[in-house]
């Protein structure tokens, strides 16, 4: 059974996104209206009620993130006017409290309309974003204080905090064109579901690698220009990032950005540049393979035409030996990868080889048959959400056999004379 809740008017305007804390029981929120929401989940009637509210930023807050409670209570927020800021929860006991780096009660900081004894300061701004700042997320616990952007640049920055008890200084550590990074070679990138079967030698790696794989997508998609889902605006493209959740691999991160329609896997190290592991790209998929299980057929035509990725999710690991990436794109498609990580194998001389990931796509549904504009997974990996302008959230779940069927969905549209959410369970949804 789902259950569901409503927060009626929540902004004045379109709400961009909703970040939960780390324990489920609080909410962020913000919106076109510039302002930030903090809502508190009460326990004994399921109500959400708002805690605090802010105007945050000089235009549209695009997105938020929750650092982890080790911490403190944390919050980041990115913004259409170019700017990441962080936000820190403090209790004040005078009005001189209020006045924290310059904040004062009508700008940065904000007091719980009930009167409450806390207060939302605005710690840092980070201003090095050339474009609008599309998204931001913080690090894993493990690897510190960090937080990554992107924004319409198509640059991804990744900041470490130098001070953690006043969050006043914060190191750009890494900045990368993702653009420009160079695709992951035809080995990495398409060795489980999408192998080109025009490949010849196995030895292609570099630079080499990538030029044949240009090559070999012109000649599937010889007009690049005026494909329907690509255009030239910043309002066709796309922009996302997801950190992976597992320690061991190192500080991985999944980007996509711009009107591309594939996603990164960029590893991050302080000892040399940015590298791409893999790229995730559905549409030079040739035509005859056969279909990993739970994978649905492509749509109309061979080759998938691009569209770009609003949203990715990189699940909890939970002990698997592969992962999963979850993207979502303007063309309605919900996608799910099983990204299997590099194995050392030695080569010829017995040195170290470079490793390689490969990935293939285990399930892609069409069922918002709209653009997607956010994709989630819960806290274990197992149940996906996306949400999309058909004004459904819809739930996936894998079957016996890993495949992945529709688990339910949710209609957000109320009428006057109800408070209950819409809610449908598919005839093949699984039973929790």
């Amino acid at each position: 059974m789902i259950q569901t809740g409503l927060i009626q008017s929540a902004h004045n305007d379109l709400v961009t996104d909703v970040a939960y804390d780390f324990y489920g029981l609080r909410l962020a929120t913000c919106s076109l209206d510039q302002r930030i929401k903090v809502w508190q989940l009460d326990e004994s009637n399921g109500n959400w009620n708002v805690e605090d509210d802010w105007k945050a930023h000089d235009a549209t807050v695009s997105k938020l993130s929750w650092a982890h409670p080790e911490f403190g209570t944390i919050l980041a927020s990115a913004s259409f006017d170019r700017t990441v800021k962080i936000w820190e929860q403090t209790s004040f006991t005078s009005t001189t409290d209020s006045q924290t780096n310059g904040a004062g009660a009508g700008a940065g900081s904000s007091q719980a309309p009930s009167g409450g004894s806390s207060r939302w300061m605005e710690r840092a701004v980070l201003v090095d974003a050339r474009g609008t700042v599309r998204a931001v997320e913080f690090a894993p616990h493990h690897f510190g204080l960090k937080l990554a952007t992107v924004s319409s640049d198509n640059h991804i920055r990744i900041y470490e905090c130098l001070e953690q008890s006043s969050l006043a200084t914060w190191q750009l550590s890494e900045e990368v064109d993702v653009s420009m990074l160079p695709s992951a070679s035809l080995s990495s990138s398409y060795s489980v579901a999408f192998a080109t079967p025009t490949q010849t030698s196995a030895t292609l790696e570099g630079a080499s690698a990538t030029l044949v794989a240009q090559a070999l997508q012109q000649s599937q998609n010889p007009v690049t220009q005026g494909r329907p889902g690509m255009g030239n605006r910043e309002a066709d493209g796309g922009w996302c990032i997801s950190w992976c959740k597992d320690r061991y691999w190192g500080e991985i991160i999944a980007a996509g950005c711009g009107i591309s329609g594939v996603i990164k896997v960029i590893q991050l190290s302080s000892s040399r540049r940015p590298t791409t592991l893999l790229t995730l790209d559905p549409s030079p998929s040739p035509a005859g393979l056969p279909a990993e299980a739970g994978t649905l057929p492509a749509s109309d035509g061979d080759t998938p035409t691009p569209f770009a990725i609003t949203s990715v999710a990189w699940a909890p690991s939970c002990g698997r030996s592969y992962h999963l990436v979850a993207t979502g794109g303007r063309d309605g498609h919900v996608r799910i990868w099983r990204v299997k990580p590099a194995e050392e194998e030695p080569d010829i001389e017995g040195e170290s080889a470079d490793p390689k990931w490969s990935a293939s796509v285990v399930a892609d549904f069409d069922h918002h048959k709209s653009a997607v504009g956010r994709v989630e997974w819960n806290i274990t990996g197992t149940v996906l959400s996306s949400a999309g302008n058909d004004g459904r959230v819809r739930l996936w779940k894998a079957t016996i056999g890993n495949v992945w069927r529709p688990a339910g969905s949710i209609g957000v549209e109320q009428s006057e004379d109800t408070q209950d959410a819409d809610v449908s369970m598919d005839e093949n949804a699984v039973a929790e």
